[in-house]
């Protein structure tokens, strides 16, 4: 070991350039958010080979006066905060006074700014950092040449020109999203891939995420101490990757897992478990509230109150969501305009035609559960809906049926007949609306089980407790929420140093596997509000009785009880899809079919 030195200025910036650069779109990104705290208005970006030969910026913010200009290369200096208190409500994009210095010491770097009154525009290289007198109209202009051309062990980490501009074109992506007021051009290698003129939210969003997103989207609107805008796709438009998702908190694109948990939540009940969201969300609160300086690379963020955001995202999504187009006065269309494709919906598992529909309620057992409670509550509301043949008995005739005459006052209209035992046609005032019967009715059935089990869970004493071994983590974990176990129906005490005891469990999970249940439970209680494996649990239990529960495939009903079936949708949340993430119903207007067939031409 040698001696303690000091390490020269130019090895320090090129340590901190590690962490800052990491590749071509960390110089965009940085340079980008340094333009938009400049106050720009309008951004140039043009990159040659991916980014690695060329990245240059110009915008026409508030520019450099000439002698801050060789300061702004270095190290840790800054115009945006002063103090430990600025950094600990830090409003703006950048900060922490390290990019320009990092990309200097890797790059050959030019900058050029004019700041307002100023005479003429003045020049500044990474090499001699003397300025010289130079030509620009307004605002500042960076060239970044030959990126790592010093340190050819890092430039050997970079990957191909199409994969390092696909990286730069996802962080002009995502800013662009971010500051839809900002008018933003980018081009590469001389060819103009995005001119976008700035405009509000929604036409930002259509210009890079396309119009069927919107199309197929939800708005999101929810104003409190927190602030949620932006939208969310419907469960009919989904994607198999995790590729279309954009969470923004005050402006900044992060990658949060308590967000992106919250999310997920949200769409528990209504989306297929191999298919993934898309959204564009813009969470807004007090900057001193999060904490944005915990990566260097400002994508991970930490909030003061992480169960409080949480929940406020969690609820604002699941009401958007929950709210079903079949229960409004003019319904969306449930699919997308003629001429646009969608993803495909994965198959829901299990197929309806496998199951018996069954014909009376099996015999209540002394003491029974809850589960038997729920079991009663389906198999009575399908003898409600039941006629009183069996279902292996010949379905009547269905005689021909004329709407009412205020067929527009419902939703989802009246119905006119079954296609192929499968699919109710009805008649509302846009035109026609096709119904899969049992999606449809398995969606009101768990809705129904999960009214009827909200509340207090009955819970089952276990003679012989459950013993399993626990982390220090765990042990400290029960001991400080066993309030919140115990409403949950858990009873759970310490067995020794590293051992805790289950006494009693909710008796819908009484045959579950109880180690490992509380292992994912005791997990989640020390890091989100309140833990959603007992819910998840009941509710595939649900789930499951739900789809045995509804109306089989090729089961005749009369008209009555098709219109029974199109009311109970349009009075139960989520109704536009089932419980697997399908979609229910489906609209035609009367323009679309009179396109279709050629009418008035």
């Amino acid at each position: 070991m040698s001696a303690i030195h000091r390490l020269p200025e130019l090895l320090i910036n090129q340590i901190a350039a590690g962490e800052v650069v990491e590749r071509p779109a960390s110089v965009l990104k940085e340079v980008l958010e340094n333009a938009l705290d400049a106050g720009a208005r309008a951004i140039d970006v043009q990159l040659e080979e991916g980014g690695v030969r060329r990245i240059r910026i110009t915008d026409d913010g508030c520019g450099i006066a000439r002698d801050e200009l060789a300061l702004a290369l270095e190290r840790h200096a800054t115009s945006k905060i002063a103090s430990l208190g600025d950094l600990e409500c830090v409003g703006t994009m950048g900060f922490r006074g390290e990019a320009l210095a990092a990309i200097a010491a890797v790059a050959r770097t030019v900058l050029v700014s004019r700041a307002e009154g100023a005479a003429h525009a003045w020049r500044i290289d990474s090499e001699d950092r003397e300025p010289a007198p130079a030509a620009l109209n307004c605002g500042t202009m960076i060239d970044v040449a030959d990126l790592y051309y010093n340190t050819p062990a890092r430039r050997k980490f970079l990957k191909t020109e199409a994969t390092e501009f696909a990286h730069c074109d996802e962080t002009f992506y995502r800013i662009a999203l971010a500051r839809p007021d900002v008018d933003m051009q980018l081009a590469h290698n001389g060819r103009v891939l995005h001119r976008l003129p700035p405009g509000d939210a929604r036409t930002r969003i259509a210009a890079l995420m396309g119009d069927d997103f919107l199309a197929n989207a939800r708005e999101i609107r929810a104003d409190g101490a927190l602030r949620l805008t932006g939208f969310v796709s419907l469960p009919a438009y989904t994607r198999n990757r995790r590729d279309a998702q954009y969470f923004f908190v005050n402006g900044r694109h992060v990658r949060d897992r308590l967000l992106a948990h919250a999310v997920l939540q949200a769409y528990a009940d209504i989306l297929h478990s191999s298919r993934f969201p898309a959204y564009v969300l813009f969470l807004e609160l007090d900057p001193a509230n999060v904490d944005v300086n915990v990566h260097p690379a400002k994508t991970e963020v930490r909030f003061r109150d992480s169960r409080g955001v949480h929940q406020f995202v969690f609820h604002a999504l699941n009401r958007a969501l929950s709210e079903s187009d079949a229960g409004r006065a003019e319904p969306q269309m449930a699919v997308s305009s003629p001429g646009t494709s969608l993803p495909p919906v994965a198959a829901a598992p299990g197929d309806a035609a496998r199951y018996p529909l069954p014909v009376r309620p099996p015999p209540a057992a002394p003491g029974r559960t809850v589960m038997d409670a729920a079991s009663q509550a389906y198999f009575d509301f399908t003898a409600r809906a039941r006629p009183a043949a069996t279902a292996q008995s010949a379905a009547p005739a269905l005689e021909p049926h004329i709407p009412p005459a205020g067929s527009g006052d419902a939703p989802l209209g009246y119905a006119l007949a079954q296609l192929h035992g499968i699919y109710i046609l009805a008649q509302n005032a846009q035109g026609l609306v096709l119904v899969d019967m049992h999606a449809a009715h398995e969606r009101i059935l768990y809705e129904k089980l999960k009214a009827v089990l909200d509340g207090t869970p009955a819970v089952q004493r276990l003679l012989i407790p459950a013993v399993f071994a626990a982390s220090p983590t765990e042990m400290a974990t029960a001991e400080s929420r066993a309030e919140v176990l115990l409403r949950m129906g858990f009873e759970i005490s310490a067995a020794g140093p590293r051992e805790l005891a289950a006494r009693s469990v909710p008796a819908l999970l009484a045959n579950a596997a109880v180690a490992d249940l509380l292992h994912q439970l005791l997990g989640e209680l020390g890091e989100y509000p309140a833990s959603d494996v007992v819910t998840l649990r009941r509710n595939e239990l649900l789930a499951t009785m739900a789809c045995h529960g509804a109306v089989r495939a090729h089961r005749q009903l009369t008209v009555p009880e098709m219109n029974a079936l199109l009311r109970d949708m349009e009075a139960t949340e989520r109704a536009d899809q089932c419980n697997h993430g399908r979609p229910t119903w489906t609209q035609l207007t009367l323009e679309e079919l009179d396109r279709f067939f050629l009418r008035g031409r």
